[in-house]
Formats: C-alpha cells, structure tokens, sequence
C-alpha cells in the first residue's frame, strides 16, 4: 500500500514481496533482525533489517555506524525509548479543499487515534499498532485521503539538535540505508522547522 501510493514501480514490490516470502535467491530464509545503536549527539537509532545473512547484515551496519560518528549498542539499550505504534499521515490539501487538525480529530477520534501532529503540509496520526486499520477506514470513510499508513517505532524521548548534529544524524540515516538489508531506520532526533527545511 505504501509502495503503491509512493509510485514505486511494481518489479521493484513484487521483487520486495518474494524476498520477503523467501521465494527469490532459491528460496532463503530471510530474518527480521533490529540493531539498536546511538549516533551523533548521543541520537538513538533502531535499525531494521530483512536478511538472509546474519553476519553480512551485522558487518554493515557496523561499519556504516562507526564511520559517521555512530555505535551499536546492546540489545535493549535503545529500543525501550520507542514505542510501536501506527503512523498515518494524511495531507492538507484534500481535492481543493484545506484541511485543519479539527477536520483529521474527528474523523481518526472514534476509531482509536491517540494524537494529531500538525506537520505543515501533512497531519500525523498516531494510534496504537492494532488500531492501524481501524483510523486508516475512519479516514476513507469521511472521504479523507492519506498519504501512508504503517506500523512505526515512535521515540517517547527525543534529543533537539542543531543543524550541524542534523546533517551528521541524516548522513548516517542515509548510510544504513544504502544497505539492502536494511528495511527501516527509526531516530528519536528532533530539530526546528527551519534547520529540516535547509535539508529539503
């Protein structure tokens, strides 16, 4: 669904979904491996890979953390400040129309949402992981589109940063993610408006 509504083209999905199943590269066993860590400005990071090798994932998100100024650290150290939570984001402008925090509230209240973030042109719903498919139908139901909707790692704690820390924060985002066995990279950093829009 995400992939879908983020114009990724269908090769690249079917390909994910067959990895994912273990029915590509003859069948291997893939495994969902998180690696917690800390980077720049003391950021904690979870890192979530789909492998089918252990040792190569390991290796690659070790070296993608010690070369931009970051560390693993032991299982449990990081994760208990993110919670898993499902994360919809839907957009402002709606066919013509503006949406306020008002509008999104009462449509996600009643089917679980815990929260509304206003994020510029975007609205954060947050809600519990099993209520995901409860707030996304709310949403169609009241004829709101969204732009995702996906179970995420939320930070209950986050570290504001400057712009500087920001870049090294992004730069190793950017390198665990250049990794294929890495799936996603959850930070708990926080900076102003301003400092994230220089990042485009």
């Amino acid at each position: 669904q995400k992939a879908k509504k983020s114009s990724v083209p269908n090769d690249n999905i079917d390909r994910a979904l067959k990895r994912g199943a273990g029915l590509e590269a003859g069948g291997a066993a893939y495994e969902t491996i998180m690696y917690e860590g800390y980077g720049p400005s003391g950021v904690a990071f979870l890192i979530e890979c789909l492998t089918d090798n252990r040792n190569r994932a390991a290796g690659e998100v070790r070296t993608a953390m010690t070369r931009n100024g970051g560390s693993l650290a032991d299982p449990g150290s990081v994760s208990y400040l993110f919670s898993r939570k499902g994360v919809v984001l839907v957009p402002r402008e709606q066919d013509a129309a503006r949406l306020g925090e008002d509008d999104v509230l009462a449509a996600v209240l009643d089917a679980g949402a815990e929260e509304v973030n206003d994020l510029g042109d975007t609205f954060e719903v947050i809600c519990e992981a099993g209520d995901l498919v409860t707030v996304r139908s709310a949403l169609q139901a009241t004829g709101l589109d969204y732009e995702s909707a996906e179970v995420s790692f939320v930070p209950s704690v986050t570290v504001d940063v400057d712009a500087d820390a920001a870049r090294l924060v992004l730069r190793l985002v950017d390198a665990l993610e250049d990794s294929d066995d890495v799936q996603n990279v959850f930070t708990n950093f926080d900076a102003d408006d301003e400092v994230l829009a220089t990042f485009g």
